[in-house]
């Protein structure tokens, strides 16, 4: 890839690279979640995989990086499948430290998944989990994650939440939107 990307040819490789798990019916759940601020789970784990292609392509990594993977892990780095802000008897309390592991759980159990996407889905906390990422997939995705988690919390539009399907099966169905 010799020119930079453009956000449309960003938003095609994300759903084309990602479409087996943006397809998935558990993603509905994503749809019915708050992530940070009013964003859902769903729209923020496309807007890192997007980020993470957008990076990769400005830093010129095309021949390191496996480009699959790393939509797949970035569309995956979340899928822990609950929503963490609901009172659950003090359950996710912990749920920065300890939803990289849940998420890679739900993954594994729904997708086949290869070392490069497991260890960017368990590690993507890092520093808040003891071991970094191993490839530089889960570096791209790590940044990514925190770049946007800190757009979202601290954006004005942030108390600004629609209300949300109750029930997965009712989750409109959104597309890769950067």
């Amino acid at each position: 890839m010799g020119r930079l990307l453009t956000r449309a040819q960003i938003q095609r490789l994300v759903a084309t690279y990602g479409r087996e798990v943006l397809e998935h019916e558990h993603m509905n759940i994503e749809r019915c979640c708050y992530q940070h601020g009013n964003v859902t789970t769903f729209a923020h784990s496309i807007r890192v995989a997007c980020l993470a292609v957008w990076m990769a392509d400005r830093a010129h990594l095309w021949y390191r990086v496996d480009l699959k993977s790393l939509i797949r892990a970035a569309l995956l780095h979340d899928y822990f499948l609950y929503d963490w802000h609901d009172w659950d008897e003090g359950r996710h309390r912990w749920h920065g430290f300890t939803h990289g592991h849940a998420a890679l759980a739900n993954a594994l159990r729904d997708f086949d998944l290869n070392r490069i996407e497991r260890d960017s889905i368990a590690n993507h906390m890092f520093p808040m989990t003891p071991m970094p990422p191993r490839y530089i997939e889960g570096y791209l995705v790590t940044f990514a994650d925190k770049i946007s988690a800190t757009a979202e919390t601290l954006s004005p539009d942030r108390f600004n939440r629609r209300e949300l399907p109750a029930s997965p099966s009712h989750a409109s169905i959104e597309g890769p939107s950067c």
